[in-house]
């Protein structure tokens, strides 16, 4: 089987070619930057440049399947401009994927794409589930909504589409995890504002094993990327301090002051969304970190 995957030289896109390899599964991938091409049997690289509506469409030749995580990073300051590129860099790409799909009338089965939870309104009580309907009316609620919107236009060329709304990801190299543990480090590390805030998280490993699973088993809908057990800001920042053996003696940052810090984007550190993982697990996916000790652990240890 050859899957073609977006997105895959990024922190997550990485870990998912690694466990495509694994399970004998070819990868040709997409990338804007020509020194990353290659060429090996099992990993093929294509070059495309989305902003000029350009692709090389031989990226299709024997793939029956896409795993779509191309998307600018929303971890940068989110100006009038950026906004522009978190939006189109989502929903452009899939366009751009359908129209050539479309135009060289080549048979894919499946697109199984990631999506975030950031689609969910915040909310210190509720427990989400893929059967809510309800969309936060933050700027990432509104990408989130057009992203998966762009992404369904897959199902009108016949492909069966699964979205995986991804939380938090843990993982060592980049990513949140980073940036939360930078500060205990240094012995400044604490909670945000109340610290009752949800965050539901995923060990980056299991993240890209359940893009494989879906791919695998044929998943069509929408699914949550998180592992069983979301824990509040507090328990993430005591959890990380404890592993790192660090103390933690600063109060609570208030919100007002990461404003200043970051922007709009501080909504990141104060959306809270209590994810529920059950409908992957009732379709016999298995989370190796079902904790956050373990998965802390193994990431900082």
């Amino acid at each position: 089987m050859t899957v073609l995957i977006t997105g895959a030289t990024g922190l997550i896109g990485k870990e998912i070619v690694k466990q495509c390899h694994a399970e004998g599964i070819n990868v040709h991938y997409l990338t804007t930057s020509k020194s990353k091409l290659t060429a090996d049997s099992n990993y093929k690289g294509f070059y495309w440049n989305p902003n000029n509506n350009e692709i090389d469409h031989n990226c299709f030749d024997g793939v029956s399947a896409i795993i779509n995580m191309v998307g600018a990073s929303i971890s940068k300051r989110w100006t009038d401009s950026y906004k522009t590129i978190l939006l189109e860099s989502r929903t452009k790409t899939a366009q751009l994927l359908q129209d050539t799909i479309k135009n060289h009338n080549y048979k894919i089965d499946q697109v199984v794409s990631a999506s975030a939870i950031g689609i969910y309104p915040t909310s210190l009580v509720n427990y989400y589930d893929e059967t809510t309907t309800e969309i936060s009316d933050t700027f990432l609620g509104k990408v989130v909504h057009e992203w998966e919107a762009a992404v369904d236009g897959f199902k009108d060329l016949g492909c069966k589409v699964a979205k995986i709304r991804i939380g938090l990801v843990l993982a060592k190299d980049g990513g949140a995890l980073k940036e939360i543990v930078k500060p205990i480090k240094f012995g400044a590390g604490a909670a945000f504002g109340s610290g009752k805030q949800w965050q539901s998280w995923i060990h980056i490993k299991d993240l890209a094993s359940l893009f494989v699973f879906a791919l695998q088993n044929n998943f069509e809908g929408i699914y949550n990327g998180v592992a069983p057990n979301p824990v509040s800001n507090k328990e993430l920042t005591k959890a990380s301090a404890k592993v790192l053996r660090r103390p933690l003696i600063l109060p609570n940052i208030p919100k007002f002051v990461m404003k200043l810090v970051l922007g709009e984007m501080h909504i990141l550190l104060f959306e809270s969304q209590r994810v529920c993982s059950k409908k992957v697990e009732s379709e016999g996916f298995d989370f190796k970190y079902v904790n956050l000790k373990p998965a802390l652990e193994d990431l900082l240890g």
